[in-house]
């Protein structure tokens, strides 16, 4: 039924050229208007999960970043052994299913998840604060396109073992003949643990590499950021139903921030897989205490930009201020730390100051507040009141030692009065100044970091990737040795390198089947989405053998 899908997608696995199973076509689910009522009616009553274990309970945490309104929905509710005793339940009938079985199922999952993607999309907006074009595009066609690529690598990958092999060699003068079976066999049960806000990127390819290796998954979404997990995870099980495999296959567990249970679950001895994406705080917890499992996590790391030439002036401080607002940095892949030269900036005009490009740095992020539509469009909303308060506490605390080029204020966004929004938090400081930009500042928070000269500035900065981690770094540079060199350091880090780039296309955005996302080479996380490793470490291979020809005494 998708063999073509799945054969385009394999091409472009093996090609990383462009591709999208996704974006461009028109979903067939409700659209517009219709999808606005479909979400609204969602709203304020409990979700039925097809028998998904536990008793249906409200979520209190579950607020709307935009209105301030709690969402209202209530979710079953479980405690950790019966999701787990559930998981273990269907893992020997899902395994004996072929890998072409398995891959039609999780294809025809993606394709009606794209059918709900109006629906969808709102549920991200109104539980992460993406805007609404993000949140069908990020958190929308651009998480089925990783998905996608998880279930082709994984098909690939699993399709190159044999299930059967004749094996003959001499043993002296006797020829010995034996028939070979290999069998892939799946870990066991997984859990997918999602951030708060930006949970669809990472859970999709999570959900289908488990599922492709044959292990059933419990998806765990962040307790004030449930509805769009629920919603695919009853996508899903219900296109198990129809499949005739058991819906259990694929569940949801729900906590809250007051009883939490990804713990219980992460470490518990029957959890053979976990994928987490979340701060780097506890994802080091995960890694350290969930020793029986294999796992998988993308936390968060010091994302740079060193400056050193712009061919391009205007162009180039467009696209960095795009990417310091996009979601209000709210994104694994924003930049935190910009280098910038004490000597200035070459440009086409001759070489601008250190405080001419701190002050260009601030009037482009200004010119993108200006029109209040495009504000709501690129920054989104703040996720969490946590966030507003760690940053009002940083300005605070960096008034009396650092110069704060740009203080976060709250903004009107249209048609949303209550929304939670911030400006970003600019600030200059200097390399002395380390303790305060050696870790992730969650949020829209912006270190122009002065330094001697942009050599310097790589050495600082790949340092830095190394040590502390981080997913991407960014330069703008004319000199072509220098961009060489920068390529071998941030290689050397672990850190995917973005050089030059301007135009319509973010410079953080990531695109499935081509660019290769967390390395596993820094502290930023030990998964990469989406290469072989990603999959291998979800199942093995367990062979038997016997005679191909046996005696009969």
């Amino acid at each position: 039924m998708h063999e073509a899908r799945l054969r385009a997608a394999v091409q472009a696995v093996s090609t990383r050229a462009a591709f999208s199973g996704f974006t461009g076509r028109e979903p067939a689910g409700p659209t517009g208007a219709d999808a606005d009522a479909a979400f609204s009616a969602i709203l304020n009553t409990p979700l039925d999960l097809a028998g998904n274990v536990g008793a249906i309970t409200a979520q209190p945490d579950e607020v709307s970043p935009w209105t301030r309104l709690p969402l209202g929905v209530s979710y079953p509710r479980a405690g950790a052994a019966p999701l787990i005793e559930r998981a273990r339940g269907v893992l020997t009938g899902w395994s004996a299913r072929t890998i072409g079985e398995r891959a039609g199922v999780c294809l025809e999952m993606t394709e009606r998840m794209f059918a709900a993607n109006p629906v969808l999309g709102l549920a991200a907006m109104h539980t992460t604060g993406q805007g609404r074009g993000m949140g069908q595009s990020g958190s929308g066609t651009n998480a089925l396109d990783r998905g996608l690529e998880a279930i082709a690598t994984a098909w690939q990958m699993l399709s190159r073992v044999p299930a059967n092999a004749t094996w003959e060699q001499m043993f002296g003068t006797e020829l010995i003949s034996l028939q070979k079976s290999y069998r892939i066999v799946p870990m066991g049960p997984a859990l997918v643990v999602a951030c708060a806000s930006f949970p669809a990127w990472n859970v999709y390819p999570a959900i289908f590499a488990n599922l492709m290796a044959g292990n059933p998954v419990i998806v765990k979404p962040h307790p004030s950021s449930v509805l769009q997990m629920a919603l695919a995870v009853k996508i899903m099980r219900e296109t198990l139903l129809e499949a005739g495999c058991d819906a259990d296959l694929v569940q949801l567990a729900v906590d809250s921030a007051a009883d939490p249970i990804t713990s219980v679950l992460a470490t518990d001895p029957q959890v053979r897989v976990v994928d987490f994406t979340g701060s780097p705080r506890y994802g080091a917890w995960i890694e350290a205490n969930a020793r029986q499992a294999r796992i998988y996590t993308e936390t968060a790391g010091l994302n740079s930009v060193v400056l050193d030439s712009f061919a391009d002036t205007s162009a180039a401080f467009g696209a960095i201020a795009s990417a310091i607002t996009l979601f209000s940095a709210q994104m694994c892949t924003a930049p935190q730390n910009i280098y910038v030269p004490e000597s200035g900036v070459g440009t086409p005009h001759g070489v601008l100051t250190a405080e001419g490009v701190e002050q260009a740095l601030v009037d482009a992020v200004e010119a993108i507040l200006q029109s209040p539509r495009r504000a709501a469009a690129v920054l989104g909303t703040i996720q969490s009141d946590r966030t507003i308060q760690e940053i009002s506490k940083l300005t605070e605390a960096l008034s009396s030692r650092a110069q704060v080029l740009s203080t976060p204020r709250s903004w009107a966004a249209p048609n949303y009065p209550e929304a939670r929004t911030s400006t970003p938090l600019i600030v200059r400081v200097g390399p002395e100044d380390a303790e305060l930009f050696t870790h992730e500042r969650f949020g829209p928070v912006v270190f122009l970091i002065r330094v001697p000269d942009a050599r310097t500035a790589l050495r600082r900065a790949s340092e830095d990737a190394a040590l502390h981690g981080a997913i991407t770094a960014f330069l703008y540079s004319t000199n072509e040795d220098l961009i060489d060199d920068a390529e071998e350091a941030f290689a050397a880090a672990g850190a995917s390198l973005t050089s030059n780039v301007t135009g319509a296309m973010p410079i953080n955005f990531s695109a499935a089947f081509s660019d290769f996302h967390v390395s596993g080479l820094n502290p930023a996380g030990t998964a990469t989405l989406t290469d072989e490793s990603f999959i291998a470490g979800r199942f093995r291979i367990v062979q038997s053998r016997r005679p191909l020809h046996p005696s009969h005494d």
